[in-house]
């Protein structure tokens, strides 16, 4: 069976939410290439997810860290799901790490299956860490670009929130994020600059997703 054309086209779709996955056991059979984005609690991570499709209410987003507890799978609209007529390709919205207005034990719990999930899915191309342009890169980060090297899962550091710091800081923080990875062997060794609130960095990204999730 010939394996679908995934394109930029793909983001001109109309994109559903699927599923929430609360455990591993609850996760889709393993089909279409899957892309994730990981990153600190409140970093943006739906936000850019909404930005990258262009629609605004697909992932929930709140000024609340932890809201989003599950791994939340979406995919573009208009295939029906069976056969050879499965989504190309699906954005997984993970929970986000480190600090979460929730209860200990609960935010463990998101803590392990994101890790499970990182460690033994198969279908997952690429996940790009969400780095928030006004901090870089932190402790809790490093645990999980090391937690990725280890496993060998691709990944790729996308800066957010770069208008809420000076435009000509951005290069400089670019600069120094490549300097910090350069020694990683799972990083993908170019870093992308958005901006969600400004609609900046998308054609990069949406590009970037494409060659990964085609295998590149």
């Amino acid at each position: 069976m010939d394996k679908p054309v995934i394109d930029s086209e793909l983001f001109n779709r109309p994109w559903v939410f699927i599923r929430g996955v609360p455990a591993m056991k609850f996760l889709p059979p393993e089909g279409p290439a899957e892309i994730a984005f990981a990153g600190r609690s409140n970093v943006g991570k739906s936000s850019l997810i909404n930005a990258l499709v262009g629609q605004k209410g697909l992932a929930r987003t709140s000024n609340t860290p932890g809201r989003t507890q599950e791994l939340n799978y979406f995919v573009p609209g208009g295939f029906s799901g069976e056969g050879a007529d499965l989504p190309p390709m699906a954005l997984v919205d993970m929970p986000g790490y480190g600090y979460a207005s929730a209860p200990k034990e609960k935010v463990d719990q998101w803590t392990k299956l994101v890790f499970d999930y990182l460690k033994g899915r198969v279908t997952l191309k690429r996940v790009y860490v969400l780095i928030d342009a006004r901090h870089g890169i932190k402790a809790n980060d490093e645990d999980v670009l090391s937690l990725l090297d280890k496993a060998a899962v691709s990944y790729q550091i996308v800066l957010t929130k770069t208008d809420k710091i000076k435009a000509a800081g951005v290069p400089r923080l670019i600069e120094e994020t490549l300097s910090k990875i350069k020694r990683r062997p799972a990083a993908f060794p170019f870093v992308l600059a958005t901006s969600s609130e400004k609609a900046e960095g998308f054609d990069e990204l949406r590009a970037a997703i494409v060659l990964a999730a085609n295998g590149g």
